[in-house]
């Protein structure tokens, strides 16, 4: 389940790519230079996009800004809105809180659009081709952090919140075993269908180092187990603050090595821009989307005994997120 957002060039400056820096021991003063570790994705700038493309990427976890006017001028218009409003609306037409809309957006609507998006069709516009790339190289930043230490072979792997199996897949491959799940039905047999695809339909046409993925429908509270890694992409976006500190808890007591996380970051404009996103709803129901600190982050993972050893950020046009790589203090 990504995360994306689509803002005028003017409010933030262009940064693109992924930047990616081992976090400094703890008696060492942090310094603020990175290393790039890839080439940028790039599209033409926002003002080149039609109206009809820029609106139909919009959904709960899609961020649309309105350009003009200064920063205040931006914040006095969400006094006007009432987004909380329209999420109880949400909340009851489903019968229940976040995870219950969750889990139907991501059953009906948001499936058949993010299967777009995850997928490799050419029936995408250009802000959601753009986010493609910007998942995509949130996933092959993550298996550059998997390999590093080493080939994945035999390694025990959690995908929590796998999507269509677009981190599954690629680890099976490599020869991890791999257990992944989602909160969607529609989602997880998506996976099941895209691996036996890649991967062969029966034992005897996988490969010996290509294991198929258990794939389970599960939210993440559900998960149990023990697992070398534990990898979560793309989905505190869905959790606030308070909830997302124990979920981390409960996904690093999870993993017994490594903990990798993806989540969209709070910055003070990043903030102001899923403020104003919140507007524009779109024509699907939305989500609700929480950016997170990563300071917060940090915070929660060391409560528990984990410190962050990598720590990148992956931004396109419409698409950012920080990633970072926890281990056990």
């Amino acid at each position: 389940m990504a995360f994306s957002a689509s803002f005028w060039s003017s409010l933030i400056p262009p940064n693109r790519g992924f930047r990616f820096a081992r976090a400094p021991p703890a008696n060492q003063k942090p310094t603020t230079k990175q290393h790039p570790l890839t080439t940028a994705f790039a599209i033409d700038p926002l003002s080149t996009a039609t109206a009809a493309e820029v609106t139909g990427a919009i959904d709960g976890t899609t961020i649309a800004v309105i350009g003009g006017g200064s920063v205040a001028a931006l914040a006095a218009v969400l006094s006007l809105s009432d987004p909380e409003r329209r999420r109880k609306e949400q909340a009851e037409v489903v019968g229940g809180g976040d995870k219950e809309v969750v889990r139907e957006y991501f059953n009906n609507t948001g499936f058949q659009r993010w299967k777009k998006i995850y997928g490799d069709t050419e029936d995408v516009n250009r802000v959601q081709l753009d986010i493609r790339l910007g998942h995509s190289k949130t996933v092959e930043s993550t298996l550059m952090m998997l390999k590093d230490e080493g080939l994945l072979e035999g390694v025990t792997v959690c995908d929590a919140g796998c999507g269509t199996g677009s981190l599954a897949i690629p680890l099976a491959k490599e020869g991890a075993i791999v257990s992944a799940s989602d909160i969607s039905a529609a989602m997880v047999a998506e996976a099941e269908k895209q691996a036996k695809e890649q991967l062969g339909s029966s034992e005897d046409s996988v490969s010996p180092a290509a294991a198929m993925p258990k794939f389970v429908v599960k939210d993440l509270e559900s998960l149990d187990g023990k697992y070398d890694t534990v990898v979560c992409l793309d989905v505190l976006i869905h959790y606030p603050q308070n909830k997302a500190d124990g979920m981390i808890a409960h996904l690093a007591s999870l993993a017994s090595n490594r903990l990798i996380l993806s989540f969209a970051p709070k910055t003070f404009y990043y903030d102001l821009l899923k403020r104003i996103g919140e507007l524009f709803p779109g024509p699907s129901k939305a989500t609700r989307a929480y950016l997170h600190s990563e300071a917060d982050v940090e915070r929660a993972l060391q409560k528990v005994g984990w410190k962050i050893r990598k720590r990148g950020l992956i931004t396109t046009q419409f698409y950012f997120a920080k990633l970072v790589e926890a281990v056990p203090i």
